[in-house]
Formats: C-alpha cells, sequence, structure tokens
C-alpha cells in the first residue's frame, strides 16, 4: 500500500513511507516492465530527511468520472491513481461530445441558422421551366431539340424538365410536399418491386428536421395492406405513416408511364419539381437501407465538398460503353438494339470514353442508388437534360449520365466518392422476386430477350471510342 501514489508527482511523493529512491521518474506500472530510467526526468522531490517536510497530503476522493475525463485530457504524464480505472486517450474520451456537437452544428445549418451552406449558390438564378401540354410526360423531343438546351446561357430561356402531363398527386401530399423547405429524403416502389425499408442512425430531431416521403403506387398499396403495413382498402386520398416514411399512394391508372422503372425515375430526378422549396434531397432506391443520418450525408458529402450533387461511382465499370454492355449482357434493359442506338446516338454527338483529361471527375459511371443534391440551377439543369434522355431512350440512368454531364454548360460539380463509403453508409437488399414480367428490366419489348452480338464496329459511330477505350490505334 505504502508503494502506491509513491511515484513522482503523486500525492505520497515526499511523504516519509516513500523513500527517495522510489521517487523515480516512472510510474509503478511502468517500472515493473523497464528498469531503465526515463529519458526526461521530471522536477525532483524535495528531501524526505528534512524535519521541516509538510505531512503528507490525506488521498482525495475518487472523482466524478467528468472530472478524471478532464484531467486525462490536460495531462497524459500524471501517474496512476489508486485502484482508479485507466484512462482513456483523449479521443475516445470526446469521441460522443463531438459527434454531438457535429450533429446539432448540422442539424442548425439544415435548419436555416447557418447560412454558409448555400449562401455561394443562391447567386445563380433559378431555372425557368416549359410548360403546357405535350403527347409525353417529358414532351418527347427530338435529339437535336434536347441538345438546344445542354448550353444553358441565358437563363430567360425555359427549360423543359417534364410534367407536361399532369402527374397524380392529391391537395394534401402536394401541400405537404410544398412545405418541406430543409432537406427531403425520398424514395419510391412501383408494381411491388421492393419493401420498404427504415433508414437507421437517425438523430434524435432529424425525423422532425427533414422531409421522409415514400411514393407507391396502387399494386404495392395492396400488397402492403395484405401484410396489415398500410390500411385495407383503395385509400390513396389519404397518406400513411410507415416509421420514417410519408407514404403516398399514387393511382396507377393515371401515371405517365406504363413501364413502372419510367415512373420511378419522375421521382428520382425531379425531385426539385416535385419539392420546390427544398433546399437539398436524398434520393434512395427502395433496395438501399440508410444506415447514416441523411443531415450528415448532406453535410459531409455535399456541402463539405462544395458540390452540386454526391453520388457514388461505379465499383467495377469506368466507361459508359462498359455500362451499356454490361446492361445487355445482364438483361437489366432487354431491347438491345435500342441500347445499341442509343450510344451511337451518343457516340456521334461526341461521347468519349473516360480520361484523366475529364478529371476532376474520376469516373463515366456512377451508382446511383443514392443521390445526394444540392437544389439549384445546375444540379436541376443537369436533372432536368438527364430526365429527358432517359424517357427518349431508357430509364437506364447510367447510360445518359457522362454524355448530359461532360457536354452541359455550365458544368455541374459533382462528388464522385469511392465505392466503400456506399457501403458504410447503406445496405443493399435484393428486389422482390417475380412470379411475372413486372418490375423495371424490361423495356418495350418483353418478350424478345437475346444477347449482344458482336457485329463488326467498322464503320459505326461508336467505333473512335472503342478503339481508345481499348487503346488501339484508329485510323
Amino acid at each position: 500500500a505504502a508503494w502506491r501514489g509513491c511515484a513522482c508527482g503523486g500525492p505520497r511523493c515526499c511523504s516519509p513511507s516513500c523513500s527517495a529512491s522510489r521517487c523515480s521518474t516512472s510510474s509503478p506500472r511502468s517500472r515493473s516492465r523497464s528498469t531503465s530510467p526515463s529519458p526526461t526526468p521530471r522536477a525532483a522531490c524535495p528531501s524526505t530527511s528534512s524535519s521541516s517536510a509538510p505531512p503528507a497530503p490525506p488521498l482525495r476522493r475518487r472523482r466524478s468520472s467528468s472530472t478524471r475525463a478532464t484531467t486525462a485530457c490536460t495531462s497524459t504524464h500524471s501517474p496512476p491513481r489508486a485502484r482508479s480505472a485507466p484512462t482513456r486517450p483523449c479521443s475516445q474520451v470526446s469521441a460522443s461530445t463531438a459527434r454531438r456537437a457535429d450533429y446539432n452544428t448540422v442539424l442548425q445549418e439544415i435548419n436555416g441558422v447557418g447560412r454558409n451552406l448555400s449562401a455561394r449558390h443562391r447567386a445563380f438564378p433559378a431555372l425557368r421551366y416549359q410548360n403546357g401540354r405535350r403527347d409525353s410526360f417529358a414532351g418527347n423531343f427530338s435529339t437535336e431539340e434536347r441538345r438546344s438546351f445542354f448550353n444553358h446561357t441565358d437563363s430567360a430561356v425555359e427549360i423543359p424538365c417534364g410534367f407536361f402531363k399532369d402527374f397524380p398527386l392529391v391537395g394534401e401530399d402536394r401541400l405537404a410536399m410544398e412545405s418541406c423547405r430543409g432537406v427531403v429524403v425520398a424514395s419510391a416502389i412501383f408494381n411491388d418491386h421492393d419493401k420498404i425499408r427504415q433508414p437507421k442512425g437517425l438523430g434524435s430531431h432529424t425525423v422532425k428536421a427533414a422531409c421522409f416521403f415514400m411514393f407507391i403506387d396502387d399494386r404495392t398499396h395492396r400488397v402492403l395492406a395484405s401484410h396489415g403495413i398500410l390500411e385495407d382498402g383503395h385509400v390513396a386520398s389519404a397518406s400513411a405513416v410507415v416509421g420514417a416514411w410519408r407514404v403516398v399512394t399514387l393511382q396507377q391508372q393515371q401515371l405517365p408511364y406504363e413501364d413502372p422503372a419510367m415512373n420511378g425515375v419522375v421521382v428520382k430526378h425531379l425531385l426539385h419539381r416535385l419539392f420546390p422549396n427544398a433546399r437539398f434531397s436524398v434520393w434512395v432506391d427502395a433496395k438501399m437501407q440508410l444506415t447514416v443520418d441523411p443531415l450528415l450525408l448532406v453535410h459531409s458529402l455535399l456541402a463539405g465538398k462544395g458540390a452540386d450533387m454526391a453520388v457514388s461511382r461505379h465499383p467495377f465499370n469506368l466507361h459508359a460503353m462498359e455500362e451499356a454492355i454490361a446492361t445487355a449482357r445482364w438483361r437489366k434493359w432487354r431491347d438491345v438494339d435500342a441500347i445499341r442506338a442509343q450510344m451511337e446516338a451518343y457516340c456521334s454527338h461526341g461521347l468519349q470514353p473516360w480520361s484523366p483529361s475529364k478529371l476532376p471527375y474520376p469516373s463515366d459511371v456512377p451508382d446511383t442508388a443514392i443521390i445526394i443534391r444540392r437544389h439549384g440551377s445546375a444540379s436541376d439543369l443537369f436533372s432536368c437534360l438527364l430526365f429527358n434522355e432517359l424517357e427518349a431512350f431508357n430509364p437506364r440512368d447510367q447510360l445518359a449520365f457522362a454524355y448530359v454531364r461532360d457536354q452541359m454548360s455550365p458544368r455541374v460539380s459533382i462528388n464522385m466518392f469511392e465505392v466503400e463509403v456506399l457501403e458504410h453508409i447503406s445496405v443493399e437488399y435484393r428486389h422482390n422476386l417475380k412470379r411475372d414480367n413486372g418490375g423495371g428490366g424490361g423495356g418495350a419489348k418483353q418478350g424478345i430477350a437475346r444477347m449482344a452480338s458482336s457485329r463488326d464496329i467498322a464503320g459505326s459511330s461508336c467505333e473512335g471510342y472503342l478503339m481508345k477505350m481499348w487503346g488501339e490505334p484508329s485510323e
């Protein structure tokens, strides 16, 4: 017992029961491991033989955990006290406090207390959209008509961005969507293709600070009602709340497209039009489950990078043509001839394989399962132009991504983060098994499913693209 506290600087360092030889520079624990003296000795204790030495102070009671944490962070050289737990490093002691402080800071910024998140982007004028009625939801513009809007230098020019036909929203849901002014988190399930997955890791105020909207159609509603998740019957006029999600049921016969995947694309890429007053949006594919608070994602992946959009890069494919080949190979879209025509159209209008000259864009192929967007002129223009391409060809947005991104002006700032980040912030699940040919992977020719052929590419508009991608010289 006399040995405890005798290290230099301890409460009994200079007590008579402590010999001068024991007042060393090392603590009792470190002495037992090494007999070599410390290279940086501390101040020597006063002589214990002096009769005027003050009596040893009494041992203090064990201090509270908060006091111990403060002491541990102010000095890492003090010896361990008797029967006290080992002190944690300062980084561990303050980790939880830092996380709470970070969350509170982000919450204040999202709520508008900190205006620095979007002040730089407010200088750009908002887009103006074309209105009226046309024969399709996106207007069915020709290639040259769509390309005429890529160079958007005049803010007075109106951009086609869907909604040339009605989108079946009831008044109550529309008002709720217009009242969302911070962050909107959105997802969609059409044709009973997925399950409702609740986000994890939400902060204590996130559900109130952000808007969570899940869009479903009649068929999905009936299946969810059969499992007791939603009320039975046709209740499209009233929304339901399932966990964090506000579930909005859309009348299937009033949806703009017969293909469920295209109806999902409306919600996926036109959130800035569905939620006109929201500042940020987080799109989450229904197959994904968020495991990180979406407010933190907006702050770290978007606002912290000064970007207009944040999306993961594809884990395998680097070039748009690689994704097109994989789409045909794995039957993600069965109309192979349509994919070929799409890529040849893009090649003829300047699509190039990825190269270092495209930096800071690290890839031409994203994984759009999660898209984080800052609602502003740059990202809104990109989403509108991309959506027009999807209606013109197919809902596989990875094929048109680089084509629109590289040729639009002004350029959009995109943080294409590593795929490991996507794996850290979400969990991916399989789609529901289908007993028919429903879902989103068919295309117009559902009955036609053939492999992509290796026809001679000589004379194709993509010949130069392929030669450059393969690293072969082209004549």
